[in-house]
């Protein structure tokens, strides 16, 4: 049997390594210059390969369609991939929230790994060879690549990745060989990305990480998200941690309409002991200008941003600032209010969101319904997860299912 794998990323690295390993006659088609191109620069070049955590928080962690992984997840756990890239020699360590890297911090030494355990398992790999056509001709495939070249395979691994970082080659040939052989392809958007915000003052905030803070997203009166950790500030909005998990959760809503955040400053206090806080120290400064004690509550580049939007002026004193104007003080410290006007592009998110429907993928094997011997695996599905390492985890579980499944053919 020969298989052919189209897309040397995460996926197609790990599917290829199983499948061949097992006896399988295989060729990775990447149309790079070099294999995992995308996994080279994930976790800001680090590669978070993996996330240690236990099944139910791995599956909690994924946004679209979790029930569909079940079966690849149990397959290929995430303690499955912390052994195998250890028995390929990659020393890891586990970090806050559970989160796996090389011990080096260099995504290089995961992509060694893999390609020393592809150059072993005997795969032909083909660079600089983008699939641009894929057909079924009778029981075989047809590939057609660039300059005319042409391939035939048994068996068809579509491992593409999605649209997001359009520089490494993800730019959705997988969808479209996926819709032309009869596939149901769900809309797409940018998913673990940074928001744009209307407010102007934001660009005066650039480069501040405000870190134990709690966020809230909300559509009217529907509360759409809401979670705690680190923000950071840029030219155009709000990044960090805590807003690319809300743009997974909220990316479709936005897409639609703008939505309001709401910023909660000093989460550890209720509003009632924040407010006793700022009596407190307000008492204590009485005949001080109220510029000098505000200070005492923010870093210094969001205090000026505090001090115009209390309405107050700087160089009031304290102790003749009314009882509305504390409150408002106060109020925007627990529920600082941004407007959501939208995500930013592909080139920034991290993966997409949407893909082939999984409802034409059988779950344990990731072979398509409706064209035997045509399997997808890793971000060409419409599957998702929050930051952490879970979408890795969820190429390399659904590479190996599809290649057991081969496997067990051959």
């Amino acid at each position: 049997m020969r298989l052919a794998i189209i897309g040397g990323g995460a996926a197609g690295m790990m599917a290829s390594v199983f499948a061949a390993k097992d006896g399988v006659s295989v060729d990775l088609y990447e149309r790079n210059e070099k294999l995992g191109k995308k996994l080279y620069i994930t976790g800001k070049g680090r590669c978070n390969l993996t996330n240690a955590c236990d099944m139910e928080e791995l599956l909690g962690s994924v946004r679209s369609n979790p029930k569909f992984l079940y079966s690849a997840f149990y397959g290929f756990t995430n303690r499955d991939a912390m052994d195998f890239f250890e028995k390929e020699g990659l020393r890891i360590k586990v970090e806050r929230g559970n989160r796996v890297f090389p011990e080096s911090d260099r995504s290089a030494d995961v992509l060694d790994a893999l390609k020393h355990a592809i150059k072993k398992a005997g795969v032909r790999v083909h660079l600089n060879s983008r699939v641009t056509r894929l057909r079924k001709d009778g029981g075989r495939f047809l590939l057609e690549l660039e300059e005319g070249k042409t391939a035939e395979a048994d068996r068809v691994f579509v491992a593409t990745g999605g649209i997001s970082y359009e520089s490494t080659g993800s730019t959705g040939d997988g969808y479209l060989m996926a819709r032309e052989l009869g596939l149901k392809v769900t809309e797409c958007c940018p998913s673990l990305v940074p928001f744009q915000i209307k407010e102007s003052f934001v660009k005066e905030l650039q480069g501040l990480a405000l870190k134990n803070i709690a966020i809230r997203v909300m559509d009217g009166k529907k509360v759409l998200h809401e979670d705690f950790g680190e923000l950071l500030f840029t030219h155009f909005g709000v990044s960090g941690p805590l807003i690319l998990t809300a743009s997974s959760v909220c990316g479709r809503n936005i897409q639609e309409k703008e939505l309001k955040l709401f910023l909660d400053l000093k989460p550890a206090l209720t509003t009632e002991q924040m407010e006793t806080r700022v009596l407190r120290e307000f008492e204590a400064a009485k005949n001080k200008k109220f510029g000098n004690v505000a200070s005492v509550f923010f870093p210094s580049k969001l205090t000026p941003v505090m001090i115009h939007l209390s309405g107050i002026s700087a160089e009031k004193k304290v102790n003749e600032i009314t009882k509305e104007e504390r409150r408002r003080f106060l109020q925007n410290m627990k529920e600082l209010q941004l407007t959501v006007t939208g995500l930013r592009g592909y080139n920034e998110a991290v993966v997409t969101k949407g893909g082939v429907s999984v409802k034409e993928i059988h779950p344990s094997s990731m072979e398509s319904n409706k064209v035997p011997g045509l399997y997808f695996i890793g971000e060409v599905l419409d599957l998702d997860a929050v930051t952490g390492g879970f979408n890795l985890q969820i190429a390399w579980s659904t590479a190996v299912a599809a290649a057991r499944a081969v496997s067990l053919e051959s």
